[in-house]
């Protein structure tokens, strides 16, 4: 198991010495940090307070 985590960390430090690679993976973290956002209830919340308040002003 600890033998492929390390492997693993190696593969990614060969990737990350590609600006395009990293561009690419900063692109899908983005993206998929805003579709968890929109998932979780608590910050659900607080988006539709937001959007409601701009909706007021």
């Amino acid at each position: 198991m600890l033998d492929a985590i390390l492997q693993v960390f190696v593969t990614v430090n060969g990737f990350a010495t590609s600006p395009f690679v990293l561009l690419v993976l900063a692109f899908i973290g983005a993206y998929l940090g805003s579709r968890v956002v929109e998932v979780i209830p608590f910050t659900r919340r607080i988006i539709e307070r937001r959007e409601a308040q701009a909706e007021q002003k």
